[in-house]
């Protein structure tokens, strides 16, 4: 029998219509990994080949939860207004709260956890989570309405709105954000 005769028998057969079937959702690249004290891992542990810039940074783990674009978007926004330390004006961001991403990936807590928030370039900000509920943080995705770009601020930005926390509004703008790591791509619990 031929390929064509032979495809001919398939679909008359009624299998040739799953051979043309719409291809599986297919999960986007990882934007954010979180370990450390999770219950739940949506990936295997760390590969010294394939996580690469973790490798530089020194970082390992036995089991993580990412999230791509959809996942975290998937997750309830919420809106801030901050003044920015680049320009000096107020831009709106958006995105979950980072303790609800922090939950979607089963991180086990308690009232001395800390995270650690870490940006492609290194930066690694370590915020306690009391803290981080108290003022709020939020993965931002998006800048006044833009999804955020790698190269930019993006995609994700770990930050609350300082304007509206008494003892952060009255620092200087430059001296408000140390603990927001733009570029944020990975985030250790520390139970």
């Amino acid at each position: 029998m031929d390929k064509r005769h032979f495809l001919g028998a398939l679909a008359a057969a009624g299998a040739l219509p799953a051979l043309h079937a719409a291809p599986s959702a297919r999960r986007g690249p990882a934007l954010l990994t979180v370990t450390g004290a999770i219950a739940k891992a949506n990936r295997g542990p760390f590969n010294p080949v394939a996580d690469q810039m973790m490798h530089k940074q020194k970082l390992g783990f036995d089991k993580a939860w990412v999230f791509d674009f959809a996942a975290i978007s998937a997750l309830p926004a919420v809106t801030i207004r901050p003044t920015l330390e680049y320009d000096g004006k107020v831009h709106t961001l958006s995105g979950p709260l980072l303790a609800d991403v922090l939950k979607a990936a089963g991180a086990q807590t308690g009232a001395a956890s800390k995270i650690v928030l870490r940006a492609v370039d290194g930066y690694a900000a370590v915020v306690p989570l009391a803290q981080a509920r108290a003022q709020r943080f939020i993965v931002a995705t998006h800048l006044d309405g833009e999804a955020m770009a790698l190269g930019g601020l993006g995609p994700l930005w770990a930050v609350y709105d300082a304007d509206r926390i008494p003892e952060m509004a009255a620092k200087p703008v430059a001296e408000r954000f140390g603990s927001c790591p733009w570029a944020l791509y990975h985030i250790e619990v520390q139970a």
